[in-house]
């Protein structure tokens, strides 16, 4: 009896370790994740509303929108401005290598 209670309780240890559940791999960090450690190292030396203000705005601020792309009309400005002093096909070759740039 002692021998089969010692063989049920070495069943249960073994089977308890395996099977425990392996660590999760380190998946990547969601946005949420990132803008939560960004702001918590921000916010480090505030402590009570202070904290809980700046946590607030710093996670609930929307990340500033990327500049309107450039206009044909704006590029034109720029390039005129730019090939001032320029005459005849040296202006032609300045204006058209300008203005088909990526801005």
């Amino acid at each position: 009896m002692k021998k089969l209670f010692a063989a049920c309780a070495l069943a249960c240890f073994a089977s308890a370790a395996f099977a425990a559940a392996p660590e999760a791999a380190s998946a990547p960090k969601t946005a949420q994740q990132s803008k939560m450690a960004t702001c918590n190292a921000d916010a480090a030396g505030k402590k009570g509303d202070e904290r809980k203000a700046f946590m607030k705005e710093c996670l609930t601020a929307k990340p500033a929108a990327a500049s309107a792309p450039v206009t044909q009309q704006s590029k034109m400005k720029t390039c005129n401005v730019d090939a001032a002093g320029k005459k005849g096909d040296e202006r032609k070759a300045f204006m058209k290598e300008c203005l088909s740039a990526p801005k």
